[in-house]
């Protein structure tokens, strides 16, 4: 194995806010990049507050549902305890940028684009996500954290509007049919709790705001029949004698998604969807996207696609605060820096998004 001095493994318990500011001094970190299921995203966003360094994420802390009235009104959002925190980041000089994988992250970049180079008005912006990835050998085997799609697709779901702020509505929501670029197809997608709906609205002007995800009926049959089960639960049950939670049995009987790579075949794409007025006046709708080829990736980063589509956007987004292109402080979304530098860093590393004209 290539001995590489710039990098050096530590063991450590991520729910630990105390373990994590001693690891963040020792190592002398000038950033983190919090990569774990969000489950744990408190302890470490708190830690890099205390140690004084940039924290960044790619999914935001925890949401809970409204307690009287869950598919109507909101409770507890998506990145709601960050958010609250944003003015001591602020006072303190520092950053955390929240929300910056693929979706969010990317899609958040491309929403920021639309809005500063191609609409002089926008009515919705809307997320699309759509796949046609085979896992061989599995009759159900998720291409991503199955703890992370039990929790963001059973939750319900949260879109913003205008003239009403944010609301919920039931799970699954709204089906629309919505044709994926690059030989992808026609998909059916469904509204599902998601961080660009929370994130959006706070930098970009809009009339309205969505995420849907093209899921599958096999899909969400699976996801409905776990949560009649309980099986969906995160409260800890007996077992014979242990207290373990029942999301994290399913988790565990389920193969990790990292390691499904060379049983994948196809496509993964991720993209928002803008609707509006064009720079001249005239109704615009325009898909900004990115796509990812699991035999590409597979072939020249060893990773599936879902993976290597999420962890390149934090890596762009790092080079970026090094170098000074993007720079601020407090909480702040993708949405909040500037875009062009991020599309110019995508197409650096040979992964450039694509513009579908659907009106013009």
């Amino acid at each position: 194995m290539l001995d590489d001095s710039r990098f050096s493994a530590h063991a450590i318990d991520a729910s630990s806010k105390k373990a994590l500011v001693a690891l963040i001094r020792e190592t002398r970190a000038d950033a983190v990049l919090n990569s774990v299921d969000p489950l744990f995203n408190v302890p470490i966003f708190d830690a890099c507050f205390e140690a004084g360094v940039t924290y960044l994420d790619m999914a935001m802390t925890l949401s809970e549902p409204h307690p009287t009235n869950p598919y109507e009104e909101t409770g507890i959002k998506l990145g709601d305890y960050q958010f609250e925190r944003a003015a001591a980041w602020e006072e303190k000089g520092l950053l955390a940028l929240v929300g910056i994988g693929i979706e969010p992250g990317a899609a958040d970049v491309f929403a920021r684009y639309a809005a500063d180079q191609l609409f002089s008005e926008i009515d919705e912006v809307g997320v699309r996500d759509g796949a046609n990835l085979v896992v061989e050998g599995y009759d159900f085997a998720p291409t991503f954290s199955i703890w992370t799609t039990i929790e963001e697709c059973l939750n319900p779901p949260v879109i913003w509007e205008q003239d009403r702020g944010w609301f919920t509505t039931a799970p699954f929501s709204e089906p629309e049919v919505f044709d994926f670029p690059e030989g992808i197809g026609p998909v059916e997608c469904v509204n599902v709790e998601h961080e660009e709906v929370l994130l959006v609205p706070r930098w970009i002007d809009c009339k309205r705001v969505t995420f849907k995800y093209g899921l599958g009926d096999e899909f969400i049959g699976v996801l409905k029949t776990l949560h009649k089960l309980g099986l969906d639960s995160k409260e800890a049950i007996p077992v014979k004698g242990v207290e373990v939670s029942p999301r994290d049995v399913v988790a565990a009987a389920l193969p990790n998604p990292a390691t499904l790579g060379n049983r994948m075949t196809g496509k993964t794409c991720a993209g928002t969807l803008v609707t509006g007025l064009g720079k001249d006046g005239a109704p615009r709708k325009i898909y900004l996207y990115h796509v990812a080829d699991n035999e590409t990736t597979m072939r020249e980063y060893g990773s599936q696609a879902v993976v290597w589509q999420t962890a390149i956007n934090p890596v762009v987004a790092l080079e970026l605060l090094a170098s000074g292109e993007w720079n601020g402080v407090g909480v702040l979304g993708p949405e909040a820096f500037t875009p062009q530098p991020f599309l110019d860093k995508l197409a650096e590393y040979g992964a450039p998004h694509g513009v579908l004209e659907l009106i013009s």
